[in-house]
């Protein structure tokens, strides 16, 4: 349904400039919003844009509104403001309450009467599904399982054992929760397999993207807390446990015994290695490897960043001469000749 300008503008208390009051019945980008769409300016990299926009309505800061040549919401961060009115005209699909007949429910799994149970949905022993719950076509719910009110897994999602699932949690298509965590020993030259007798426990408004992995606790629970947002492909080990209101990016590895502080954010394909901590407010660069506990907040990163192959080639040439350099600088300092071995 259409909203008008003003009344976005009473709805999510921002600001409105401009004479006229459009109609705005969806959103955009700058470069390609049309005149019933709002676009937004959070980033001023596409500042240039915002001359040439079409959009009926943009939602920018105070400092860039006298530039726009359409009406505009003026916002102390518009990436916030137009993320939530984007979900206004985010379609909700409509499902209908109850089981599936294809479905397969355990007789001692509780099934909430308002919740919705998918196509080929198969719910094991003592699994509960609380109320409100939406489970996609696909998906699997294993023993000791409970998935709290309100939350949805979209298709082919997988709880293996013993996983609990706040309120509203979202988990997207091919996420797996309580896979056995990576536990060996090595007992005469061969492996053998360490139990993993621990769950998943899953905060309320979390966000699980498709295709990761978190594995259950070998004794005790693999734990994310509240409104922890993990992206596709991510591989979270057993007995991590993620601080609250934490986003990681898609490929992140964390290695078990993990412990990650609130609002932190990791970037795409960084790797954490198991057993350390990470205080709160920590960012860590993308493709950076975390291989000690970080005790101060702040942003860190590893590895060297891109360059021409010739130049990237002559330096890792030297690299192995790094030592032998310190110690050379270390000797001068120290006012003594350099050593052979230096």
């Amino acid at each position: 349904m259409p909203f008008r300008l003003s009344q976005l503008a009473a709805r999510f208390d921002l600001e409105r400039r401009g004479e006229s009051d459009p109609e705005i019945d969806g959103v955009g980008t700058l470069a390609n919003a049309g005149p019933t769409r709002l676009a937004f300016l959070a980033n001023p990299l596409y500042r240039d844009q915002l001359a040439g926009t079409a959009a009926g309505a943009v939602v920018l800061r105070a400092a860039d509104a006298d530039r726009s040549p359409s009406p505009c919401l003026v916002a102390k961060d518009p990436y916030v403001a137009f993320a939530k009115i984007a979900a206004l005209f985010e379609p909700a699909p409509a499902l209908a309450a109850g089981v599936h007949p294809s479905a397969v429910v355990a007789p001692d799994a509780v099934v909430s009467p308002t919740a919705s149970v998918g196509p080929l949905v198969s719910i094991g022993a003592r699994a509960r599904i609380e109320a409100g719950a939406i489970i996609g076509p696909g998906c699997v719910i294993g023993e000791d399982c409970v998935v709290g009110a309100g939350s949805e897994l979209v298709a082919r999602v997988t709880l293996v054992t013993r996983v609990r699932l706040g309120q509203r949690v979202h988990i997207h298509p091919g996420a797996v929760l309580g896979a056995d965590g990576f536990g060996l020993a090595m007992d005469g030259g061969r492996w053998i397999k360490v139990p993993q007798l621990g769950g998943v426990v899953v905060g309320d408004d979390c966000e699980i993207g498709a295709n990761t992995c978190i594995d259950r606790g070998a004794i005790e629970d693999t734990i994310l807390e509240e409104d922890v947002r993990l992206d596709n492909q991510i591989q979270v080990g057993h007995n991590v446990v993620i601080g609250a209101h934490t986003a990681m990016a898609g490929c992140v590895a964390v290695a078990g015994s993990a412990r990650i502080g609130r609002h932190c954010l990791i970037g795409g394909g960084a790797g954490i290695v198991g057993h350390i901590e990470i205080c709160d407010k920590v960012m860590v660069t993308a493709m950076s490897l975390v291989t000690h506990s970080i005790a101060v907040a702040g942003e860190y990163s590893s590895g060297t960043p891109i360059q021409p192959s010739r130049e990237w080639r002559r330096n890792a040439a030297r690299y192995k001469h790094l030592d032998e350099l310190a110690r050379k600088i270390a000797a001068i300092e120290a006012g003594r000749p350099p050593k052979a071995k230096d």
